[in-house]
């Protein structure tokens, strides 16, 4: 399976140039993937430059080492503080984050991402740990189904959803991504089902994969640790593929940027936080027209971008 893997990495040219890299500067993929983003970043770095990419997927690890002589480590960036300590290292010059899910991930079946592919209910992005789609799709109250579709799919449909599924789970474990999804489709209303639309389980594999790697709970958190580990100069750049992502990524970036936590009533600050960064990107950048006609995936995805000051 690790030769296989790929993935087209998503505005490519615009997250790496965000970096404003140094030849012998010390970099961070964080979301490491097929490798793309990394490849990109060593061609602009010298003998004395250095990357370090991180990974969850131990397949993707594997398969870039093939391609690319970086130093890798199999574990989440949210826990870079902890990395770099490893490594010996207190800051870095830049961090690039790739919160989506790599096409590799989503055309294995067996890796469970997929509404339109058949296989087991998984999803998580480390296989050695973790709950899987499984355990939630079969276990989980309603209730509970119902607020983890709603709150991280934006699912309107998500008690109905999770209604048939409860129904449909009395029969049978509900074993695959396909029996998932048709229970999914059937469940939603002609509304739900308009031509031209997002096909009608997206936004809910999309909740379950989301709570299965605990992708946002952390993120706010992350983020700002990986701002403490940059130095001075040093940038964030961060690929973003749903409005709760983005929303996490604009409102750190903004909250980093202008920490001040006097009242709104006092006229001017009297805390004096300063500033821990300052945002390059007033808006996300999006992919361009000319992405978008190879790479469909890139449709949704946001970057945004903040330097160390």
């Amino acid at each position: 399976m690790t030769d296989d893997f790929s993935h087209i990495p998503v505005m490519l040219d615009e997250a790496v140039n965000a970096l404003a890299i140094r030849p012998d500067g010390i970099y961070v993929d964080g979301t490491l993937g097929g490798g793309g983003h990394s490849a990109l970043i060593l061609s602009k770095l010298n003998s004395s430059g250095r990357l370090i990419g991180i990974d969850r997927d131990i397949n993707a690890i594997a398969a870039v080492k093939k391609r690319l002589n970086i130093e890798t480590v199999h574990g989440n960036f949210h826990d870079l503080t902890q990395i770099l300590h490893d490594k010996k290292l207190d800051k870095v010059d830049g961090v690039l984050l790739d919160l989506g899910v790599s096409s590799h991930q989503l055309d294995t079946p067996e890796r469970g991402f997929s509404y339109r592919l058949s296989g087991r209910l998984d999803m998580r992005m480390n296989q050695d740990a973790g709950i899987t789609a499984y355990d939630i799709v079969n276990t989980y109250p309603a209730e509970q189904l119902a607020d983890i579709l709603y709150t991280f799919g934006e699912e309107r449909f998500s008690r109905r959803i999770a209604k048939a599924i409860v129904a449909a789970r009395l029969h049978a474990p509900i074993e695959t991504t396909l029996q998932l999804s048709s229970i999914i489709e059937k469940a939603m209303p002609r509304t739900g089902k308009r031509a031209n639309t997002p096909h009608p389980a997206m936004r809910s594999f999309m909740a379950l994969r989301i709570v299965v790697n605990d992708e946002l709970h952390p993120l706010d958190t992350a983020l700002t640790n990986i701002v403490n580990c940059l130095n001075p100069g040093g940038r964030i750049s961060v690929i973003s593929f749903h409005s709760l992502e983005d929303r996490i990524a604009k409102a750190c970036l903004n909250r980093l940027a202008a920490p001040c936590t006097c009242p709104r009533d006092i006229p001017y600050c009297v805390c004096n936080k300063p500033p821990l960064i300052k945002v390059i990107t007033k808006k996300p950048i999006l992919p361009s027209q000319k992405e978008l006609t190879y790479n469909s995936r890139a449709s949704s995805a946001k970057l945004r971008v903040g330097e160390r000051v």
